[in-house]
């Protein structure tokens, strides 16, 4: 038999203080939800499958087409016609045009950059320009970083644009597919993250530059395909997140001269299943700081450092294409803390970012994609 339990044993003091306390514990949790609560708002639709978003000083925010088109965004939704002088692209699959982002000193000098997959024939590869933006179309374009070399196939191709603290610019790369062994070798680009100054001219502080096997734009290698990319605001430190393949997608921070062991080291598996080791330490690789079995397909990356949610200030949000849902980490000491997923089961997520008036901004991966900001209630 178990034994007898007690009834009304309690003081009643402890009674009411378990009560009040339960209160208390349930209303701060009412309050942190209506902290952050948020509403979802449709700016614009009718863009052809969105890449990448910068916002402009003016609340305008530019915004790529992956089919090789660059357009303005109003805060009203008003969409412009597409800016003249875009470089040709390679659209097929993954390839197009994909990220821009404004030069540092951009309100001076109206310098754009564009990545994209450019064509070489039948072949392609990453590449970045930077242009002067001027009454709807882009000048003076020239073309400071070429993927080495161009290869065949139209997946993989990367591409987020990062301008670091010291005016260096991050370019994250792929493997483009069917070369993924070459992630692994310092005499290409592929499968690698790339700093170079906006002129396209080398940093002499990037790790391999006294290496003459190595290209010296290298900044890190053994990356599978990283589609988000920011800036710590507090750290200055490059964040990026790669795709894995069946499972295994990664969030990492790249360190200069590291290697990140793909494809020899990875937490999901090959498509064939062919497994791949987990281990990555023991084969002289970086571990991920977090990693999603199974894949969600990220893609966007930005820190929140808005008023508009305080709750969130802080937090590392992801957009997720296969996973179809927004998610909020919580990061600290270079760790990733906590998640929580948002706006789940429901679109394509392409590119997330903060935009000027502190709310977060989403571009839809579709045939008519769309604009979406996401504000308080």
């Amino acid at each position: 038999m178990h034994p007898a339990q007690p009834t009304m044993k309690r003081p009643f003091k402890k009674i009411l203080f378990a009560i009040a306390l339960g209160l208390v514990v349930s209303l701060s949790a009412q309050a942190q939800r209506l902290q952050t609560g948020f509403d979802v708002r449709l700016v614009a639709e009718g863009l052809q499958f969105p890449w990448g978003m910068a916002f402009m000083p003016d609340g305008n925010v530019l915004v790529t087409e992956k089919v090789g088109r660059l357009r303005i965004i109003t805060p009203d939704g008003k969409v412009s016609e597409p800016i003249k002088g875009v470089p040709a692209v390679f659209f097929q699959q993954q390839g197009g045009l994909l990220d821009v982002a404004l030069d540092p000193e951009f309100a001076k000098n109206r310098l754009i950059y564009l990545s994209y997959a450019e064509p070489e024939g039948s072949r392609a590869g990453t590449a970045v320009a930077r242009a002067e933006l001027k009454d709807g179309s882009l000048e003076n374009l020239q073309v400071i970083f070429r993927q080495i070399p161009k290869v065949l196939g139209s997946v993989h191709f990367g591409s987020r644009l990062a301008f670091a603290p010291d005016g260096n610019l991050f370019i994250t790369l792929g493997d483009r597919g069917n070369y993924m062994e070459e992630a692994q070798n310092l005499s290409n680009h592929i499968g690698k993250i790339i700093r170079i100054r906006p002129d396209g001219s080398v940093p002499s502080d990037n790790p391999f530059v006294n290496n003459p096997q190595a290209k010296p734009e290298i900044w890190s290698y053994g990356h599978r395909s990283a589609q988000g990319a920011t800036i710590h605001p507090q750290t200055g430190a490059l964040w990026i997140h790669e795709h894995g393949p069946k499972g295994g997608d990664e969030i990492n921070i790249p360190q200069a001269g590291k290697n990140y062991g793909w494809p020899k080291a990875n937490y999901g598996m090959h498509y064939n299943g062919t497994p791949i080791k987990h281990e990555h330490a023991e084969q002289g690789f970086e571990e991920p700081i977090h990693y999603w079995v199974p894949s969600i397909a990220p893609s966007g990356m930005v820190f929140y450092t808005g008023k508009l949610f305080p709750a969130w200030r802080g937090n590392l949000f992801v957009g997720a294409l296969a996973g179809r849902q927004l998610v909020r980490l919580t990061t600290g000491d270079n760790k990733i803390l906590s998640e929580e997923r948002l706006l789940t089961n429901t679109l394509r997520f392409r590119d997330v970012e903060q935009g000027p008036d502190g709310a977060l901004y989403l571009l839809t991966d579709e045939d008519n994609g769309k604009l979406l900001k996401l504000s308080p209630k």
